[in-house]
């Protein structure tokens, strides 16, 4: 049985690219323009790591946030998104190195599939500088169901026509991590991006190797 790591598949937020708070902030900014917020509270033990429409629906069930709203709310989160991106996203050093050598030296497949929409994930990839080092990213956009459904991992799996045994992927919140391990493959749980470097991918990689023989 062939027990060897071939493609590591990355969450975005939280894991590449430090933009948790970037997306609170950018909902919240767009909430108070119609009276409403999510407190920090309810965004890291609720709201984190879904896509935005989900967020808003959540918002019109439990606290009335009418319907009419969801569109345009989420739209101006967007471009708040989009202008704190363009102004707090950066190459790091660190990330930059750990992908190239997986990909260039060790001859590793890498991917990124993020609850974020294809916009937010290309303009942050782009300004980290990693978007040269991945096969291919997917966003909410090319799923019918986010995280934590692992539809996303299972459609990248199949993309790169490998078996979930094969694949590494990187995550950081409990949705991501259920998403994760209901595909079928070797889970790197990290707590923020420090944690995302090529010592500790190295090391997740060899433990999924050794336990799978």
């Amino acid at each position: 049985m062939d027990n060897k790591i071939k493609a590591i598949i990355f969450d975005m937020d939280g894991v590449l690219i430090e933009a948790k708070d970037w997306h609170y902030e950018a909902l919240n900014q767009a909430l108070r323009l119609f009276g409403r917020e999510i407190s920090r509270y309810d965004h890291l033990t609720t709201f984190d790591g879904l896509p935005t429409k989900t967020k808003l629906e959540m918002l019109s069930a439990e606290s009335h946030l009418p319907h009419r709203l969801r569109d345009i709310i989420n739209e101006l989160k967007q471009i708040y998104t989009a202008e704190i991106a363009t102004t707090k996203c950066k190459p790091y050093y660190q990330h930059e190195y750990a992908l190239s050598r997986l990909s260039q030296i060790d001859g590793f497949r890498l991917t990124v599939a993020s609850n974020s929409i294809r916009a937010t994930i290309e303009l942050m990839l782009t300004r980290a500088n990693l978007v040269k080092f991945l096969t291919f990213y997917l966003s909410n956009e090319d799923v019918s169901k986010p995280k934590p459904d692992p539809e996303i991992y299972l459609t990248a799996i199949a993309m790169l026509k490998l078996k979930p045994e094969e694949c590494l992927i990187v995550e950081d919140n409990d949705k991501g991590i259920k998403a994760a391990e209901k595909s079928g493959a070797n889970v790197m749980r990290v707590h923020d991006t420090t944690n995302v470097n090529y010592e500790n991918i190295m090391r997740a990689i060899a433990q999924a190797e050794a336990t799978r023989r």
